[in-house]
């Protein structure tokens, strides 16, 4: 990832800036140490369904989120989307 983008996601509270670490690690490896809350959120950041964990479904998967979790998903989504992009834009090609 490159530093200045890495820079401006490391410059966000937590755990904003976990989950979108998380959301590059998934996209760069399919894989991550993350919680599984944090995987989730991911998934939910990038529009990645099948980044949730195997053999769970959408709707299990956001009501395992808590409230603060979930609108951690929606505040990046509404105020980060540029970061989102960046992240999708840094990792490499499958």
């Amino acid at each position: 990832m490159q530093q200045k983008l890495q820079d401006q996601i490391n410059q966000l509270p937590h755990p904003l800036d976990k989950i979108l670490n998380t959301a590059y690690s998934l996209l760069c490896t399919e894989t991550n140490g993350a919680s599984t809350s944090e995987q989730i959120a991911a998934a939910f950041v990038l529009e990645r369904m099948e980044y949730l964990p195997q053999d769970w479904d959408v709707i299990e998967a956001w009501e395992r989120l808590n409230i603060e979790r979930q609108l951690y998903v929606k505040h990046l989504r509404q105020e980060y989307w540029h970061l989102i992009e960046a992240i999708e834009e840094a990792a490499p090609p499958f």
